[in-house]
């Protein structure tokens, strides 16, 4: 019983850890998100301070290109956290799968506890009969 439990306890804290990290990609990636927003606005700021729309433009501000590698680059980072998120929200649902089996199975070992209201009657009942 005793292994059971302690079975029990180590998936609750699987799951609880897959949620946690669900949230803080979550987190990261609504920041990253707003750090590419400030970063556009940004290249779009210098393009219409100098003028120059095209990167491939040899008077294209030096600013605004590298403010737009950044950006680019938050991006991919924002890309490929989101595949980790997804693979993550998988492994929490499996780990929630197995919790629901371990608790099912603990429930269905435990035996059944009567309570004290139920099991006065029955007490009582005992006690008239062998008088």
């Amino acid at each position: 019983m005793r292994s059971r439990e302690s079975l029990l306890r180590l998936n609750r804290f699987r799951v609880e850890d897959c949620r946690r990290q669900v949230a803080d990609m979550d987190l990261m990636i609504q920041d990253l998100m707003r750090k590419h927003d400030d970063l556009d606005n940004h290249v779009k700021f210098e393009e219409q301070r100098t003028g120059v729309t095209d990167p491939n433009n040899v008077n294209y501000s030096m600013a605004a290109k590298s403010v737009r590698t950044r950006r680019d680059n938050i991006l991919k980072t924002v890309g490929e956290l989101r595949d980790q998120h997804e693979a993550m929200i998988e492994r929490l649902k499996d780990a929630e799968a197995d919790l629901r089996k371990i608790e099912m199975l603990v429930e269905k070992e435990t035996p059944a506890v009567k309570s004290p209201i139920v099991a006065a009657p029955a007490m009582m009942a005992g006690v008239v009969m062998a008088r």
